[in-house]
């Protein structure tokens, strides 16, 4: 990698992602866990269903199958370089280069939100948050889908993709608890799963994959999958 001025401290996710580029879709476009998620998603959602894609990137493989699916698909990344991939590569959908941290729609904007793996680089706390704040962006009955890497840590340096970064993540219990509790959300189906990248940068990863829904005032539920 060449020095880009960021040699001797951990980059921004800005700076991940824009130097990364579409090297980051050839890695992880083929993850069975997250097709399987936007699957079983839009079986539930109707033609015309508002979704958010927070961490769009490229736009592959998520916000490409919600739109090919009928979504009305919003994708929103803090990287410019990869919000302009997906413009180019899923022009039936929308994007904007925003941190999810500062976006600010109205409660119920959205019938389903995508979350795949965007807390990372976040501190645990901004992560909580950022989580009890996407639940409020759900419609009565929204679905909330995410991923993420379990881990029990704070602020710990790794290197990624020939990258430095700093992570923080939550263990498994206090990721579904975070959701029931926190969010107010009904944790629908919770499941961990190994996946190995197509990069040899990048190691094989767990990834726990949640799906829950936010309760709707006439109470009908969603049976556990």
């Amino acid at each position: 990698m060449e020095d880009d001025g960021t040699k001797g401290r951990p980059v921004t996710a800005a700076e991940l992602f824009d130097g990364l580029g579409i090297e980051y879709e050839r890695a992880f476009v083929r993850l069975p866990a997250q097709l399987a998620a936007v699957e079983w998603l839009t079986a539930r959602l109707g033609a015309g269903a508002r979704v958010l894609d927070v961490g769009s990137g490229t736009g592959r493989p998520v916000a490409d199958l919600l739109a090919r699916a009928g979504c009305d698909v919003t994708g929103i990344d803090v990287s410019g370089a990869m919000v302009a991939l997906a413009s180019e590569q899923v022009p039936e959908a929308r994007f904007e280069q925003c941190d999810v941290r500062a976006f600010d729609p109205p409660d119920g904007s959205f019938d389903a939100v995508c979350a795949f793996f965007p807390l990372m680089m976040m501190t645990r706390a901004e992560a909580a948050t950022t989580l009890k704040r996407m639940a409020g962006w759900l419609a009565p009955g929204g679905f909330l889908v995410t991923a993420t890497v379990p881990a029990d840590v704070e602020g710990v340096e790794i290197v990624w993709m020939d990258r430095t970064v700093r992570v923080s993540s939550f263990s498994v219990d206090e990721y579904v608890r975070l959701q029931r509790e926190d969010c107010g959300l009904d944790v629908l189906h919770h499941a961990l799963s190994v996946f190995a990248p197509d990069d040899d940068r990048a190691a094989p990863e767990d990834h726990l994959f949640t799906y829950a829904r936010r309760p709707s005032p006439t109470g009908d539920g969603e049976p556990s999958v």
